[in-house]
């Protein structure tokens, strides 16, 4: 299917060679990682190199446990992550979840979770796109680390209004009753959120009511990025 479908490089789209790395190696250097010193609830990067939290979470009370993300939110992401949602680069999501998987792979499995699970689109939405961006990097992510991926254990019930354009009490009032569980019988102390992007976490704050309320103990969150450093 590659020699038929040649891969692209996740960052400028160019067809990669047959066979070789899964980004450009001038690319490569156009992509940032997340590192210390990082905030100990979010995992965004921060600009204090004696602070231990970012500015929301020194104010703002979260219900998830802790996250981590592997890229900042630059321009070259930012372009990616479009056309990966919008211009159906679904090839991108190996890149994406095998880099994780090398880069934060340690550190999720010390949350010792027992799946991963997937931010879950709307039905219409996902009718439309054809694909769940956050399914397609979790699948990568746990195959490299043989971890189960749970898709129909969360439901978006409620179509909501892109995220992207509002502040964070509009973010939250979006997602109010946004989400259900697909079954009933959850058996699972620790989970792990996968998404594409970690903002202001009002997302993985209203899942990770739904989870503890059905008995969930731990819910931690894996994005591919986060905001620059605050």
């Amino acid at each position: 299917m590659d020699i038929l479908f040649p891969r692209r490089c996740p960052i400028c789209d160019g067809v990669l060679s047959f066979g070789g790395a899964l980004i450009c190696p001038e690319c490569s250097k156009k992509v940032l990682f997340v590192r210390e010193p990082r905030c100990r609830k979010c995992g965004k990067m921060l600009s204090d190199e004696q602070g231990e939290y970012c500015g929301d979470c020194k104010t703002v009370p979260h219900t998830f446990d802790r996250g981590i993300s592997l890229f900042l939110y630059n321009d070259a992401m930012r372009n990616s992550i479009s056309r990966y949602k919008y211009g159906n680069r679904r090839e991108y999501a190996k890149y994406y979840g095998e880099t994780m998987a090398k880069y934060l792979g340690e550190e999720i499995l010390s949350f010792r979770p027992e799946a991963l699970l997937p931010v879950p689109l709307h039905k219409e939405r996902l009718r439309k796109r054809g694909y769940n961006q956050a399914a397609l990097i979790a699948g990568e992510l746990g195959a490299m680390l043989r971890l189960p991926v749970l898709e129909d254990l969360l439901i978006r019930k409620r179509a909501t209004r892109p995220q992207k354009m509002l502040d964070r009490e509009e973010r939250r009032k979006n997602l109010k009753r946004a989400f259900t569980l697909g079954r009933n019988d959850v058996k699972l102390n620790r989970v792990v959120l996968i998404d594409d992007i970690y903002t202001t976490g009002s997302t993985s704050d209203e899942i990770a009511s739904v989870l503890k309320n059905s008995g969930v103990r731990e819910v931690y969150v894996v994005a591919l990025c986060s905001g620059t450093p605050m």
